[in-house]
């Protein structure tokens, strides 16, 4: 048995994003008998603002055998690249300080945020441990391709924060190949990266279709185009407001199911505009229901985001026996795995006319949205299992921890 620690800002109870990836390894590692710490945030996401019942703090809890200590750190109202700053640094300073315990055999960071990858190398530093990093998102990328206020003057610093945050790590995971050349660029060679594909974290959904459609009042006769997750300024989702208004008259109706640092602004440009409507978030257990109810489940990303993630709402849809719709750059993360999984049309981003096109073919060839739907899901049977995904996250841990021969030799950070 041995001691692992994670840190990274997400965990559980954050519904969508990273959190749930996180949460579902540090759980596996605890089944397979490590003691797991995580250090991480207070839940925020994706709302940006703090849940109930964490308002003060620091707490440290116990779940599913996880000891996990949550640190108080700044939560911003609004990206800028300045509120983003003070989210790494409030939370990387709070983490350090906090008392550890035993130490740890390895350390495991998981970025984003950017200051799990910091925290990792300063932690494993600190106790003389290897560690390794998990990459979700590329923050350097992030940075100068999400449209964040003043992004582009921080690129620069970002980029080489990650390449120290990397430099000493015995491995590097990326949920996807296309992180690979950037990584690379920051100096991680090829025999120090592993490729960790996300996996569908849903249960599939067993509820009736025809009733899931009418609690949430969707008309049989209209064609429900569903964009699930975080409404932030990487996602672009001017273009579905635009697509709306050009699909006036149609039996189109747009769906933003979700939260983010935009939605009060989205839905101030959607004002007026019956065939487009706001969804909260739906519990973990009504999610895919809503997912499967759907006609064409829908990803939107700002023609700048090239491949600074991979978005973890594609497994679920895959898994949901819907269409995929991305309105995506054509060369871009998203785009090719759009493309590897057959499940879905890819339409360039910012082209609202082109996304009303593919939705109106969509609609009118049920034997193409039937063939895609099996294609989707075929490929999460194959690709994005939980426990082929979580089989690759134990042997990353477990390469890790057999370097830590060569990882105490390192300099100390």
């Amino acid at each position: 048995m041995s001691n692992v620690l994670i840190p990274g800002i997400n965990y559980w109870p954050e519904p969508t994003g990273v959190a749930p990836y996180t949460t579902q390894v540090a759980e596996h590692l605890h089944d397979l008998g490590h003691r797991v710490t995580v250090i991480t945030g207070m839940p925020h996401y994706p709302s940006w603002s703090v849940a109930p019942g964490y308002r003060h703090g620091p707490y440290q809890q116990v779940r599913n055998g996880v000891c996990i200590l949550r640190q108080r750190h700044h939560v911003p109202t609004h990206q800028t690249a300045l509120q983003r700053a003070r989210y790494e640094v409030t939370f990387l300073a709070g983490a350090l300080r906090r008392r550890i315990g035993a130490r740890p055999a390895v350390v495991i960071g998981v970025s984003p945020s950017l200051s799990g990858a910091v925290l990792a190398r300063r932690l494993a530093s600190r106790f003389r441990s290897p560690y390794g990093v998990i990459v979700q998102d590329l923050m350097g990328r992030a940075t100068e391709q999400s449209g964040i206020k003043g992004g582009r003057v921080v690129s620069r610093i970002t980029r080489e924060i990650e390449r120290w945050s990397v430099e000493q790590a015995r491995h590097v995971a990326a949920v996807s190949e296309s992180f690979f050349p950037y990584l690379a660029e920051l100096g991680v060679q090829s025999e120090r990266l592993m490729h960790l594909p996300n996996w569908t974290h849903m249960v599939r959904s067993v509820a009736d279709r025809a009733e899931t459609r009418r609690r949430l009042g969707w008309n049989e006769r209209t064609h429900v185009v569903l964009h699930a997750g975080n409404m932030g300024l990487k996602q672009g989702l001017e273009q579905v407001i635009e697509a709306a208004r050009l699909a006036a008259g149609r039996t189109f109706q747009f769906v933003l199911m979700g939260d983010g640092s935009q939605r009060r602004l989205l839905e101030e440009r959607a004002r007026g505009l019956p065939n487009l409507s706001f969804l909260n978030l739906q519990s973990a257990e009504e999610y895919p229901d809503v997912l499967a109810a759907a006609d064409v489940l829908l990803v939107s990303e700002r023609p700048a985001v090239v491949d600074m993630s991979l978005p973890s709402k594609l497994t679920s849809y895959f898994d949901a026996h819907r269409p995929v719709l991305a309105a995506v750059p054509p060369h871009g993360a998203t785009a090719r795995e759009v493309h590897r999984s057959g499940g879905g049309l890819v339409v360039p981003a910012g082209d609202a006319a082109a996304l009303l096109a593919a939705l109106t073919r969509l609609s009118s060839d049920p034997v193409l949205s039937s063939r895609l739907a099996e294609a989707g899901r075929r490929y999460a049977c194959r690709e994005l299992t939980r426990d082929a995904a979580l089989l690759r996250i134990g042997a990353f841990v477990q390469a890790v921890m057999q370097s830590r021969r060569l990882a105490s030799r390192c300099p100390q950070a």
